[in-house]
């Protein structure tokens, strides 16, 4: 009986062929009754795959990207603010825009030294929106980021101690594990000892890890020196922290933030 082999190489003789698409194509015997099709056509097949198989990995990517900045705790709102879209008006947009390219550009040095950041100033003047585009940007790279504001920070590590679910040493390393961590709300809360306590634990844990955490307040600088006291605030300027006044009037409602 003859192999397979054998039947290849004695095939058929070409024949000619004519595609209603791309014309007249030679036709060549491959096995028993299998002949070569038009090879327009299967160029044409080729790329259609190739294609869905370009948009099936992007459409993944997406997805994974979305679920990512989900998990961040960035709000909707901000999950589309990129540094890109941040509108300049006057000077102080402009440097509060390099410092947050240049935090960026430089994320790799900033993971080693563990540089942190403060941006203050009043309400709707882009904090969370610069702060927001940072996340977004490093963790295009493969960062992690997280947002939160300081009383969900506090709450989280508060409900260990009732519902028992994990210690609190756990919920603070969750705290600690995001290469960035951005806090809102800066001043907001109580003042009460243990708040003190919990902000201070999950600050000098990322500290000590060398993990660069970015703090928003609607105070001034003395005023936030205040509430997170000296021994955070000695912890915030170490490695050149940078405090970043945003002191001009609010532009909500009166622009958008956007590339106009």
């Amino acid at each position: 009986m003859a192999t397979l082999r054998e039947l290849l190489k004695t095939g058929l003789p070409d024949l000619p062929g004519v595609c209603e698409m791309h014309g007249p194509y030679t036709r060549r015997h491959i096995c028993g009754e299998v002949w070569s099709q038009c090879p327009g056509c299967r160029e044409v097949r080729r790329r259609a795959d190739a294609a869905a198989q370009h948009a099936e990995a992007a459409r993944e990517r997406q997805e994974r990207w979305e679920r990512k900045v989900g998990q961040s705790g960035i709000p909707l709102r901000f999950q589309s603010r990129s540094l890109a879209s941040y509108t300049v008006r006057h000077k102080g947009q402009a440097y509060a825009l390099r410092f947050a390219e240049r935090y960026v550009a430089e994320f790799a040095q900033v993971m080693r030294s563990g540089r942190s950041a403060l941006f203050c100033g009043g309400p709707g003047t882009g904090k969370t929106h610069l702060a927001c585009g940072i996340a977004l940007a490093v963790m295009a790279t493969g960062h992690t980021a997280a947002f939160m504001t300081v009383m969900r920070l506090i709450r989280s590590v508060r409900e260990t101690w009732r519902r028992g679910e994990r210690s609190e040493s756990e919920a603070i390393a969750l705290l600690v594990a995001p290469d960035l961590l951005v806090i809102d709300e800066i001043g907001v809360q109580h003042g009460s000892e243990s708040e003190q306590l919990v902000l201070f634990d999950v600050l000098n844990e990322r500290y000590e890890r060398r993990r660069p955490t970015l703090l928003l307040s609607n105070l001034d600088p003395e005023q936030v020196r205040g509430v997170i006291g000296e021994r955070l605030w000695d912890r915030l300027r170490e490695d050149e922290g940078e405090a970043v006044v945003f002191n001009w009037a609010s532009e909500r409602g009166e622009v958008s933030y956007g590339i106009a």
